[in-house]
């Protein structure tokens, strides 16, 4: 009993459960305001916002905290990873192998959510009269002035990311290389020793979030739109044990093994519908289990810009899906235009805030024969199927990591069996 009581997945799994539980039958004190408006500030070229409701407070100062972590982790990660090298060749060739990686690992997940949105069709027989709306106004104006300039001056993570190779390219030339080193790595164990400190608020962050979840939008809203819910989840889970899973199975490496090893991580994304909440811990796991530090630091952070596996499937799957509720035929040329399309701007669906939604938005603008309006439709349910997204890019974000250490021979098997 002693061993399950220190066990951070026991107190996570708690908490998620409790949650549910406060949100289902006692909403009126999950929602309940504990602050007048909203605290936004700003660090690390981060937005960050706490929020006014009881439940979501937990939440959102949990992920703020955690948050403030990612930025020094990843500069600091990829400053000693490339300095360490030493090969400027290799840190280009990882670069280059990572973003083609990525780009064909997404347009399969594409594909993935695309078939099987036209396997079973989802939106058949839904009765839109059936599900309430909501305002979709400020994402259709988000569409409309997204840009590519837009999306990089807002993504804290890839600001980060760029500096951090452009001086660790710098640095790695410097004759005294040796003493940066040295400065960076006391440091480095100092921010993990936080951060690890920190992680254990998680039950709490987890708790309010499910909590928020379920209060707000009620367990009722997912009933209209169930078929659609579980045809996502569903084929989110074919493309992790099948299409992760061979990947993996490439360098035999169990997939099932490597999700046991970060269970912790998994529970917290699931309670908080954020993937950034464990994403410094996620950082540190793959190198603990063999994962070079400069492997790590290169494709962890670019992939959360560029490999959003969960993203793209729900991406795809909901502009079909609202196809089929207006029974709008789409031809083979459209179906095409709009794989097309996602595959350019599923890449900035991390820089904006309620980025799906501005991402569906100018897919359906561009598209012009599916109504935007019918984006009012997800709005109950996303958060909910946010969960399964989150998590989906968490896990295709490890395995990528995973997958190019060992291409690149920088894995340490042995490391590998011991964690696990």
């Amino acid at each position: 009993m002693k061993k399950i009581f220190q066990n951070l997945t026991f107190w996570v799994l708690t908490a998620i459960t409790v949650g549910v539980l406060l949100g289902h039958f006692a909403p009126a004190i999950a929602l309940q305001p504990i602050l007048e408006k909203p605290i936004k500030f700003s660090l690390y070229l981060s937005e960050f916002e706490i929020k006014t409701t009881f439940s979501e407070f937990l939440s959102s100062i949990f992920i703020s905290i955690v948050k403030i972590f990612i930025c020094p982790i990843i500069f600091i990660t990829i400053m000693l990873g490339i300095i360490s090298m030493g090969d400027l060749k290799k840190v280009g060739k990882v670069g280059a192998k990572a973003l083609l990686y990525f780009e064909v690992v997404t347009t399969l997940a594409l594909f993935v959510g695309i078939i099987t949105a036209n396997i079973i069709r989802p939106g058949d027989g839904v009765v839109t009269s059936e599900i309430k709306g909501g305002d979709i106004s400020k994402y259709t104006k988000s569409a409309e002035a997204f840009s590519w300039l837009k999306f990089l001056l807002d993504n804290a993570t890839l600001q980060v990311l760029i500096v951090a190779i452009i001086l660790g390219v710098a640095f790695s030339n410097y004759s005294k290389r040796s003493d940066i080193v040295a400065f960076l790595q006391p440091i480095s164990k100092k921010i993990f020793w936080a951060l690890h400190k920190v992680m254990l608020f998680a039950p709490v962050g987890a708790f309010g979030g499910m909590a928020f979840t379920i209060a707000k939008y009620g367990v009722h809203t997912l009933l209209p739109l169930g078929k659609l819910m579980v045809t996502v989840y569903s084929t989110m889970a074919i493309f992790v044990f099948v299409v992760l899973y061979f990947i993996l199975r490439m360098y035999k490496i169990n997939l099932l093994k490597f999700l046991k090893y970060i269970r912790e991580e998994l529970l917290i994304v699931l309670g908080t519908s954020s993937s950034e909440a464990a994403l410094p811990s996620l950082m540190e796991k793959l190198e603990k289990m063999g994962c070079s530090k400069s492997v790590v630091g290169l494709v962890v952070p670019a992939g959360y810009s560029f490999n959003l596996d969960g993203t793209t499937i729900y991406l795809s799957m909901a502009v079909l899906f609202l196809a089929q509720v207006f029974n709008v035929h789409l031809d083979l040329q459209q179906i095409l235009t709009i794989i097309g399309i996602l595959m350019i701007t599923s890449k900035g669906a991390a820089g904006v805030t309620g980025s799906g939604f501005i991402v569906l938005a100018s897919t359906l603008s561009a598209v012009k024969v599916i109504p935007v309006e019918g984006l009012a439709l997800l709005l109950g349910v996303d958060r909910f199927m946010s969960e399964a997204r989150a998590i989906t890019n968490f896990i295709g974000n490890g395995v990528a990591t995973i997958w190019l250490a060992n291409n690149e021979g920088e894995f340490d098997r042995e490391q590998m069996e011991k964690v696990f």
